[in-house]
């Protein structure tokens, strides 16, 4: 059972989780600091938990973070079998517990192979998303029964208090991507719109002969048409186009 001094989650875990996700360079950063925090708070002196997070963003790879090496080596299970702890905790968003895997016969595979980690009990706790996006905190111990009583319901608790801040870092991380996706659409448009510029004054012809130039240039040499735009911009010696967004 956890003791006084570690079942807590006080304002300071919350202060730092919040700060981490303004300075962490991305969700997954955030998402390994979660852990570390999470085993800190879920352990016991000479009693390690380990910890790992799942997170599944539409249209994104599965997202693994984790206290430890060892941690990570167990959350990749999650994505090697079709059913497991973290899968159904996360679609039913219920916490899902094995106290024993050695008597459990749910997901006869895994726990197969967690075994083989010398982990005896999994507790998996759903964190509260938007959307479509799915997490879930992974605990495992090689002590069975590890995970009952006020533990489990401490670790609810510190999901609870820590769900808030992942789903700013979930949020952050795709606004930031969206910017970055534009950013890299609008400059491609640049040097697609100087290059048959170029080639306009170049051919003394019209845009969409300029632009069909272009084209079948990629199409020949199976190059990407923002790669040959490019290079014509570039064969000007005036160095790459920039766009207002530049820095």
């Amino acid at each position: 059972m956890a003791s006084e001094s570690t079942a807590k989650t006080d304002t300071s875990v919350s202060e730092h989780l919040h700060e981490l996700v303004l300075n962490s360079s991305d969700v997954e950063d955030f998402l390994n600091e979660l852990a570390r925090v999470s085993a800190r708070n879920l352990s016991e002196p000479g009693d390690e938990m380990l910890c790992a997070i799942t997170l599944l963003r539409q249209r994104k790879a599965a997202t693994i973070a984790s206290s430890s090496e060892e941690a990570t080596s167990l959350g990749r299970l999650e994505h090697r079998f079709s059913e497991t702890p973290g899968m159904t905790a996360s679609t039913s968003q219920e916490t899902v517990h094995a106290p024993d895997l050695a008597q459990d016969d749910r997901w006869p595979d895994y726990a197969a192979a967690v075994a083989g980690h010398g982990v005896r009990s999994v507790a998996a706790v759903p964190f509260r998303l938007e959307g479509e996006t799915k997490a879930a905190l992974l605990l495992y111990s090689r002590r069975p029964h590890r995970f009952e009583g006020r533990v489990l319901e401490f670790a609810e608790d510190f999901v609870r208090q820590t769900s808030l801040a992942l789903r700013l870092a979930v949020r952050f991380a795709h606004y930031s991507e969206t910017a970055a996706n534009l950013r890299a659409t609008l400059e491609s448009r640049t040097v697609i719109d100087m290059a048959v510029g170029i080639i306009m004054a170049q051919n003394r012809c019209s845009q969409q002969d300029a632009f069909e130039i272009l084209r079948t240039a990629s199409s020949t040499r199976n190059t990407k048409l923002h790669e040959v735009a490019a290079a014509v911009v570039n064969a000007l010696g005036q160095g790459p186009a920039r766009t207002h967004y530049d820095g």
